[in-house]
């Protein structure tokens, strides 16, 4: 069996039991519509519904829909324009074309038609997408299970996202090329986008390139063509896509100056050693207290704080460098649903302390989860950490040196398996 047939049989009955313990006999899913900006005649880079791509490798395909009834093979509501303004949508073409009931509309109105009663129907989209009676209801209950359950990746999948990984990792080292020959954050990423084979507008996030200081703002959002006097840093959280499915890496460079690159080896090291931790059973909870100890180690060790790092963790002192969460689970989006969650949705409580933690499930095989440990020297929460009574254990010369280098962050995506992890990220890498 070819993976694709196996991965529409694995959603196939994920979808039959949601819709019984919901209480509807019809799937309906939309692909969702190009929107437009206010008050203007320009749309937004279109994105298209999750739970559309999840049956389907279709991302640019607003208007379409699938429909899915047990017993029935998926019907798929393919809408190609006649249309001399854009490119239309080519005729269906794929592995998975001889396993839908395809219909080919020409008009978005013309969808309903071939949809299932809406009456007895869940039907999953945003609420722009409505087409005659089909109106998305986005039933609570089937959303949670259908969530929970993309965590665990088919083989399939695992093929998207590792060639994914293969874009990404081609951008990261043009983008290393271009930070040693001294570019702008807007020429790195330029760099990035060449070699990933992507434009701006079809990444899966915006990506992060942050040049010196630039690297303590965890999202920093801008990309300045202005060359810095002194390139110092680089922290680059960049990604790619392939068939719908994100990659999310982050890579962070020196320019020799010691402290600062004994940091980036020291958050490399513990990073690879978390990554080897990703194994079925582990809480990803207990996980993120153990980043927040092995930072606090590096800390301690490289001689910035004083201080034992159990103490770090509970006086929320390593909170100020290690700010953020260990890391998300991926897939279909780069921060995937149903990361603290179950099956009913029921929240999966966070560790206190610690609000950004974007994962709370114990992982189990299928799992495809990020990685990301950091170290940073954000100016306000070391301000704050001035005024405490920790301030005495901080090493503020130290911190000082390293402030114009904005931060360390390193990512890997990393599959849980029955046995060893694997990481994808780095796999990717070696095959370069």
């Amino acid at each position: 069996m070819n993976s694709y047939k196996q991965h529409l049989e694995t959603i196939t009955g994920i979808a039959q039991t949601a819709l019984v313990r919901s209480g509807y006999d019809h799937l309906v899913i939309a692909a969702g519509i190009e929107k437009l900006r206010f008050l203007d005649d320009c749309t937004y880079p279109f994105k298209a519904n999750p739970q559309f791509k999840y049956w389907l490798p279709l991302c640019q395909h607003p208007n379409s829909w699938i429909a899915f009834t047990p017993g029935k093979k998926p019907l798929l509501v393919y809408f190609q324009p006649d249309d001399y303004w854009h490119v239309p949508p080519s005729a269906p073409q794929g592995e998975w074309v001889e396993h839908f009931d395809i219909r080919i509309i020409g008009d978005a109105s013309e969808a309903a038609k071939h949809l299932p009663d809406p009456a007895r129907s869940a039907i999953i989209g945003e609420a722009e997408a409505a087409v005659g009676t089909i109106i998305p209801n986005n039933p609570a209950d089937l959303l949670a299970y259908l969530h929970y359950h993309r965590a665990y990746k088919t083989p399939y999948e695992m093929e998207q996202m590792r060639k994914a990984q293969a874009k990404a990792v081609r951008g990261h080292a043009a983008a290393e090329q271009a930070f040693r020959a001294g570019g702008s954050e807007a020429e790195i990423n330029a760099a990035f986008l060449a070699g990933a084979g992507h434009t701006d507008s079809d990444v899966p996030y915006n990506n992060i390139v942050a040049l010196n200081e630039n690297g303590a703002t965890l999202h920093y959002q801008y990309k300045s063509f202005k060359k810095p006097a002194h390139q110092r840093s680089l922290l680059i959280d960049a990604g790619a896509e392939y068939n719908g499915y994100a990659a999310d890496i982050t890579r962070t460079y020196g320019n020799g100056f010691e402290l600062y690159e004994q940091l980036i080896a020291a958050v490399d090291s513990e990073q690879q050693a978390l990554c080897a931790q990703v194994r079925s059973g582990t809480d990803y909870r207990d996980l993120h207290l153990q980043a927040h100890l092995r930072l606090g180690g590096v800390l301690r060790d490289l001689g910035i704080v004083d201080m034992d790092p159990g103490s770090m963790l509970e006086k929320g002192v390593s909170s100020v460098f290690y700010p953020h969460g260990l890391g998300h689970p991926i897939g279909l989006q780069v921060h995937d649903v149903a990361g603290f969650s179950d099956e009913n949705g029921m929240l999966i409580p966070r560790p206190d302390g610690h609000p950004f933690l974007r994962m709370t499930r114990t992982l189990a095989p299928g799992m495809v989860v990020t990685i990301e440990p950091g170290i940073y020297f954000i100016p306000m929460l070391l301000a704050d950490l001035k005024n405490r009574p920790e301030a005495k254990v901080v090493n503020w010369a130290k911190v000082e040196q390293l402030m114009p280098y904005g931060g360390v962050r390193i990512e890997d995506e990393v599959h849980c398996t029955e046995d060893e992890p694997e990481n994808i990220s780095r796999d990717a890498f070696a095959a370069l």
